[in-house]
């Protein structure tokens, strides 16, 4: 199954609809996916069958304005799961690959109230003159739990979605030259959508660790970044069971795979030049698509500009 979170033209109001083709089945308003979850895919399924069969509304999917499939996620953890990127990433510090990489899928978490959906303007954050996009895809929690195994925490994944981790790199550095962060390099927009799919969808195509899916990234209609999910070293299993060591996992909460090999500007300039690959500025249109995900456009705006924190002098 795909869903879909949608604005209302009438109403203006948030509604959840079941993909079908090129049109939206629409579930009565008022429910959200975030209701939809919780257990082990009954519900959604449930609510599937219903809204193919008997439908409350049917819409174009072409005409209606498409949310994060869950707009407010509880929370939003980012990994750090593909091996290409981490090491040309580290290289460009001028450091080797840690061997606790190998041993700990670590995370970091964003800002679930900064979460966009497709077609959303991207502002430049305020003080940042680095913006960068992050190619990703995104699984979200169906069914909460604590101290998983990875088998079984692969188990409590209600669907995938592409994600869009952007990242103020300029920010970033100062940020994280104080030991702690990522902070406000990462948490003014991480886009989400367009669907959310359901595994039973992306099984035929599983392959090593996840799934044999294409990730490409345009800027302005040119290609920049290729990969693809099967190459991720950790799966979302083991990236959820780590998640959930010590502590709860909750439906709706967002496991970012970071970022794929070649899968943002950041790492394409320290392999060809900063000439090649400039960072992104206002006006710029950048498209991030997983095969059988979808695809998440926005275009970059200006930002407001940063409001002084003390007045020096």
């Amino acid at each position: 199954m795909r869903w879909a979170t949608f604005v209302d033209g009438r109403t203006g109001q948030d509604r959840v609809g079941l993909v079908v083709g090129d049109r939206l089945h629409a579930l009565e308003p008022g429910v959200a996916l975030l209701d939809l979850l919780g257990d082990d895919g009954e519900r959604l399924a449930e609510a599937g069958e219903r809204a193919e069969r008997d439908p409350v509304d049917v819409v174009d999917l072409g005409t209606v304005r498409l949310r994060a499939p869950i707009p407010r996620p509880p929370t939003v953890r980012d990994f750090y799961a593909f091996e290409e990127h981490a090491r040309t990433a580290r290289r460009g510090r001028g450091l080797d690959m840690d061997p606790d990489w190998y041993k700990l899928p670590v995370f970091y978490f964003s800002n679930p109230y900064a979460v966009s959906g497709p077609g959303d303007e991207g502002p430049v954050p305020p003080g940042s003159k680095a913006l960068d996009y992050e190619l990703e895809v995104a699984a979200i929690v169906g069914r909460g739990g604590a101290d998983l195994d990875p088998g079984e925490a692969e188990s409590h994944v209600a669907g995938f979605c592409v994600m869009n981790d952007w990242s103020a790199r300029d920010l970033q550095r100062r940020e994280m030259k104080l030991s702690l962060g990522p902070a406000k390099g990462k948490d003014s927009a991480t886009t989400l959508g367009p669907f959310l799919v359901t595994p039973d969808e992306l099984e035929p195509h599983r392959k090593g660790r996840a799934y044999d899916l294409a990730m490409t990234a345009t800027v302005n209609g040119v290609e920049y970044s290729r990969g693809n999910l099967s190459d991720v070293y950790w799966s979302f299993g083991e990236m959820l069971a780590y998640a959930s060591r010590g502590t709860r996992v909750e439906p709706g909460d967002v496991i970012g795979s970071g970022t794929c090999g070649t899968g943002c500007i950041l790492e394409l300039s320290l392999v060809h030049g900063a000439e090649a690959y400039p960072w992104l500025r206002p006006g710029d249109e950048v498209a991030l698509t997983v095969e059988r995900l979808g695809t998440i456009a926005n275009r970059v705006v200006r930002g407001r500009p940063a409001t002084p924190l003390r007045e020096t002098g």
